[in-house]
């Protein structure tokens, strides 16, 4: 893994939030990772992210980051599949959407999970931010998205 390599990435429109959700595939959290500040209207999701820019060689050394995924200006967060019953349950990321409301620039951002598991956040506009800390570690697995489960 390469030191130095954070990611430091801010979302404004579609287009960024496409590069963040690139980024965030495959992360993992737990529910008790996820934090809904109603006051602040920040949603943020602290998860263990596969660092997809560092694993061209399928041989070589791939790893894994903490990181911080925020999004502010948040009016809401409607949950499907996803609670903190079941506290070793460990969600993985599929992927990030925005769908625009009738009113620009607001909407609903989408956090889709494996498993059918998803956070639909109403935002007033785009605005997310990924940060990966210092916190770094080699992992032995892969995500294989083509890998046949029997």
């Amino acid at each position: 893994m390469a030191e130095g390599r954070a990611l430091r990435l801010i979302a404004e429109d579609e287009t960024d939030l496409e590069v963040i959700s690139s980024a965030v595939q495959d992360a993992v959290l737990k529910a008790e990772n996820l934090k809904y500040d109603r006051k602040r209207r920040r949603f943020t999701l602290e998860v263990n992210r596969f660092q997809w820019e560092d694993s061209k060689s399928k041989r070589g050394p791939q790893g894994r980051v903490r990181a911080l995924l925020a999004f502010d200006g948040v009016l809401g967060v409607k949950t499907r599949a996803v609670n903190k019953i079941d506290a070793d349950m460990v969600y993985s990321v599929l992927s990030l959407t925005f769908t625009p409301a009738d009113e620009p620039p607001g909407g609903k951002i989408s956090i889709l999970f494996s498993g059918d598991g998803e956070l639909a956040l109403d935002v007033e506009t785009i605005d997310a931010t990924l940060l990966d800390s210092a916190y770094e570690w080699t992992t032995r697995h892969r995500p294989d998205h083509d890998k046949k489960r029997r």
